[in-house]
């Protein structure tokens, strides 16, 4: 009954490990405490009147100046690349959206760097203690030579984080990190669900006499693995999950229901629950549509009134496509899938493709009716996601896909702003018949639709 549970949370902590501004600087800083030690030791084993090569040779005193001085000097620049970090996601937050201040949080290169710092200040402090000394007696090189190494280390570090920084915060970097990071949790989707045997037909629905798990806390669905839910349950049983990765789900509400009633309903309750995971914060960590509430979230900030920025909008739009172009062609988790023993497992609420489309366009579409530009782009990235499934024959998307354009041209119509000429060049844009990467002249458009 532990195993399912103690599964989930370790797979949990190795994704806040990724997240945390704490725990991988933690490591760094006892590998610093670790590394004085050993030089230490190493200075011990060559002897007293030993001369290792490519060591630096100094005096007590000058030594005891260079460390302290190092010492002083990176705790204070480790107070400024925390205060940069702490800047960089304030900016985020209110130039982008407060969901996209984990990507900030996450960058290893950061985390890296305050380790680095700390840790050399560390290192410093406790090599202070074998250099001790007269003046005419020569200090530890070990110990000395790699402070040295540190420092230089450590200052290439922070030279290379404010480069890092300063590109990160482009919003072009921005939205490249969030597609990048939700087409690894689609492949991993997609190679988990090849695994899987699908089962045809619509979601059945629980019995009067099922049993209903309900949820034990608030919270986000981080995690629902279907090996794990299938193995909660007996033998020839059928499971139905209530919610879906990504989605909220409040305590008591119903979980999943179990049908046949089991003969050991505790323990089978106990199993189920603790093969869904939910959390206090959403995640990517199985979750693409998060990935999407991001981008649209970055694109409807850049449209309001405070920020007008249509570009940075377009931008989001064109990475939605790229996202978009992946999912509908992707194999998504099918409703029914089958277990051993003829265990099976119900997921109703699953994204389709049909609403993956709509999680990527409404609330842009709806918003962009003010800027040609941007309404030119989502005309555009949704005639390419139409030829491309076309092309892939994947129908699943197309009526949700032209919806959206539709709608689009009606509000681009209903606009009484905008110029006929205007109107007439977006409903081109929308209808031609070639996508605008398509340089072959398919379909009899030219590269000016």
């Amino acid at each position: 009954m532990s195993r399912p549970r103690t599964g989930l949370h370790v797979a949990a902590i190795g994704y806040r490990f990724r997240e945390s501004l704490l725990l991988l600087p933690a490591l760094i800083v006892v590998g610093g405490v670790l590394l004085a030690e050993v030089t230490r030791l190493a200075d011990r084993w060559t002897g007293e009147g030993g001369d290792p090569p490519f060591t630096l040779h100094m005096s007590n005193n000058t030594a005891t100046w260079l460390l302290s001085t190092v010492a002083g000097a990176m705790i204070t620049t480790a107070g400024v690349v925390f205060s940069l970090t702490v800047v960089s996601l304030q900016l985020a937050s209110s130039q982008f959206s407060p969901r996209v201040m984990r990507s900030f949080i996450r960058d290893r290169l950061a985390q890296v760097v305050i380790g680095a710092l700390v840790a050399t200040f560390v290192y410093c402090v406790l090599t202070l203690r074998v250099v001790s000394g007269s003046e005419s007696h020569t200090a530890a090189p070990i110990p000395v030579t790699v402070a040295v190494v540190l420092t230089v280390v450590t200052v290439l570090l922070i030279v290379a984080y404010l480069d890092h920084l300063a590109h990160g915060m482009q919003v072009g970097e921005v939205v490249r990190r969030i597609t990048g990071e939700a087409e690894h949790v689609l492949a991993a989707v997609v190679r988990r669900t090849a695994a899987e045997r699908p089962v045809p037909g619509p979601a059945p629905f629980p019995d009067e006499a099922a049993l209903a798990v309900p949820a034990t806390t608030d919270g986000w669905v981080t995690q629902a693995p279907t090996d794990r839910l299938l193995a909660a349950v007996p033998p020839r049983s059928t499971l139905r999950l209530e919610t879906r990765v990504g989605a909220y789900i409040h305590q008591g509400e119903p979980l999943a229901h179990v049908w046949p009633p089991p003969d050991r309903p505790d323990r089978v309750l106990a199993d189920v629950q603790a093969s869904v995971l939910v959390g206090h914060v959403r995640t990517m960590q199985d979750d693409v549509d998060f990935a999407l509430r991001q981008l649209v979230d970055i694109g409807l900030r850049a449209l309001s009134p405070a920020i007008n920025d249509p570009t940075t909008a377009v931008e989001v739009v064109l990475r939605i496509g790229s996202l978009l172009r992946r999912v509908l062609v992707a194999e998504l988790p099918q409703p029914v899938v089958e277990g051993a023993e003829g265990r099976r497992l119900v997921r109703p609420w699953e994204l389709s493709a049909e609403e993956y489309v709509v999680h990527g366009f409404e609330q842009l579409r709806q918003t962009a009716g003010s800027q040609p530009q941007v309404v030119a782009a989502l005309a555009r990235v949704l005639r390419m996601l139409v030829l491309h499934l076309e092309e892939a024959g994947r129908t699943e998307a197309l009526p949700e896909l032209r919806r959206q354009l539709r709608l689009l041209l009606d509000m681009v119509e209903g606009d009484p702003d905008l110029h006929v000429e205007d109107v007439a060049h977006l409903r081109e844009v929308a209808e031609a018949q070639v996508d605008p990467a398509d340089h072959t002249g398919r379909g009899g458009a030219g590269p000016s639709a």
